[in-house]
């Protein structure tokens, strides 16, 4: 793999309870002095402050009527498979794609429907997407499936591995093209320069070292999924897909792929990750600050009185933002379980019931479909979000980020290639905490009589939904600098860590066998999406007749 701090240091554009307002925030004092900037803060607000050229020519524009039914539609699908927000775009080009191109397709009558469903579904604001973009869309289609034939043809890859690999660099490639954010990568660059000198592997290359780092700033500050890590870590490795580099890629492909595969399933990842993730806040805030100062950033930063309201403010919105965030996510994960998995329980439970037992035993599965739900309703109302100490905690950071010449905070990492095994007691305790949790379940739900099945779905149900309210804690806790760590947590996290680690298996092997998803992609998107291209067609021929009369 190339030197990942050479790669990245040139910005690419990519693919991906509240605190109280401060509106009465007392500015401390400070003296009129500012500390000079530091060189990577200096090389950063450059390139926030580089002028980006606008594009001239014909805009993409579809027709709002229709743009409202499908945008209806992308909703209820997206419920219906649970993803982050910064993943909906690449798996909707990644989903149309295949869609297309399995009925035959090929780059050039891809290109313009894909780009026109994604301003459907809005995706893509009206009116703003230039027409050229087709052009290099189709570009990007055609380049990497020429690569796919180039790489069967010289490799033996089994076909399924390299067809799921290519859909994702194909959906990753067109989402930079249609998407792109040299903001975000200029951060993402700043602080691969701080993290890449504050993690040590002590058995490792350096080179291991950086590609980790680059992939932890990925995961945790861009929200790259699997998909987004595998285009970017090719990136690294080949450069960028060309015609010039097509055939040397083609040559070369299982090495890189090799790579990559080994980068991902690093043993040591996690680790690197969480320390990242942990300070990640800083620069969130960061970015937010420099987006909305864009022209006068120097300005704003020489001034260090005006930066401590600016960062409190910014603070301030975020929070409340996280709160409407962490709402929406309840809603959607209740959607989710309710159209994706309580179907599935009355089948499954239903059909037991009537079997041995001649009728369907309602207590049970009325238990089994509302109280999991319930029960992440309540979790929910306790979630909070960062407060004021961590706002200070924010503020101090990024003054030493900006002028600080070798920012470090938080401490450094050192770690081994290898972890050490945990002692056998850790194992047997972990192993004590599931059968407690599991144990427990199990026990009160034979006090009221459920069956072997009915415990197999509360079980499941309660499983999945224990992993989507961890994951929606997450989102509260986007802001927050550091680990909060209360008094009950490591009780709290021996008897629920175990359910959510199952629910996390079950939320990702069930994902890839979703039948609901399969029946509604191939059975209903298709008719659904050509209906409306029909119509949009339709409207376009009805106000050219309207023309004609004026």
């Amino acid at each position: 793999m190339q030197d990942a701090t050479q790669q990245t240091q040139e910005p690419q554009p990519e693919g991906h309870g509240t605190e109280p307002a401060h509106t009465n925030h007392q500015v401390k004092s400070e003296p009129s002095d500012t500390p000079p900037l530091s060189p990577l803060a200096n090389a950063l607000i450059d390139s926030f402050e580089k002028k980006t050229q606008s594009t001239h020519g014909e805009r993409l524009s579809v027709n709002p009527v229709v743009a409202k039914f499908a945008t209806w539609y992308e909703k209820l699908r997206n419920v219906m498979e649970y993803r982050e927000d910064e993943m909906l775009l690449r798996a909707a080009i990644e989903r149309i794609l295949r869609r297309m191109l399995l009925l035959g397709g090929n780059a050039k009558t891809t290109a313009g429907p894909l780009v026109r469903e994604l301003i459907w579904a809005r995706y893509l604001p009206n009116n703003e997407v230039p027409e050229t973009i087709i052009e290099r869309v189709e570009h990007s289609i055609e380049l990497h499936l020429r690569l796919r034939i180039l790489v069967l043809e010289r490799h033996k890859i089994a076909d399924n591995k390299l067809n799921d690999l290519i859909y994702a660099l194909i959906s990753s490639d067109i989402e930079r093209i249609l998407r792109p954010n040299p903001e975000k990568e200029a951060i993402a660059n700043f602080m691969f320069q701080i993290f890449k000198d504050d993690i040590v592997i002590s058995d490792d290359t350096e080179e291991t070292r950086d590609a980790q780092v680059y992939i932890a700033i990925r995961r945790a500050f861009a929200k790259d999924d699997v998909a987004f890590l595998r285009y970017n870590l090719l990136r690294l490795y080949f450069g960028k897909l060309t015609e010039h580099t097509l055939h040397n890629i083609a040559r070369d492909f299982m090495k890189g792929y090799r790579e990559m595969l080994r980068e991902l399933h690093y043993p040591r990842k996690e680790r690197i990750y969480t320390f990242v993730k942990r300070r990640t806040a800083a620069f969130l805030i960061l970015e937010d600050i420099f987006r909305s100062h864009k022209g006068r950033i120097r300005q704003l930063v020489e001034d260090k009185q005006e930066l401590e309201k600016a960062i409190y403010n910014a603070c301030s919105e975020k929070y409340q933002a996280v709160s409407s965030k962490v709402q929406r996510a309840v809603i959607r994960s209740l959607f989710f379980i309710i159209l994706t998995k309580v179907l599935f329980a009355f089948f499954v439970e239903g059909t037991y019931d009537r079997l041995f037992y001649g009728h369907i035993i309602w207590t049970s599965l009325l238990i089994n479909t509302s109280v999991p739900p319930f029960l992440m309703f309540i979790v929910s109302l306790f979630i909070r979000t960062p407060g004021p100490r961590n706002t200070a905690r924010i503020h101090d950071s990024i003054n030493i980020l900006l002028y600080n010449d070798s920012p470090r905070f938080g401490g450094a990492l050192t770690l081994s290639k290898k972890a050490a095994k945990p002692s056998r007691v850790f194992s047997i305790l972990w192993f004590l905490a599931f059968f407690i949790s599991f144990g427990f379940i199990v026990y009160v739900l034979r006090l009221l009589h459920f069956n072997i099945v009915s415990i197999g779905i509360f079980i499941f149900f309660l499983a999945i939904v224990s992993f989507l309210t961890y994951r929606i804690s997450r989102i509260a806790n986007l802001y927050r600098m550091g680990d909060k760590q209360g008094v009950l947590t490591p009780l709290i996290d021996f008897f629920f860590l175990p359910i959510v680690q199952v629910g996390q298996q079950l939320a990702v092997n069930i994902s890839k066998i979703n039948i609901t998803l399969i029946v509604f992609d191939f059975f209903i998107e298709t008719p659904f999406k050509l209906l409306f291209a029909f119509f949009e067609q339709w409207f376009v021929f009805l106000h050219a007749k309207r023309e004609e009369l004026e």
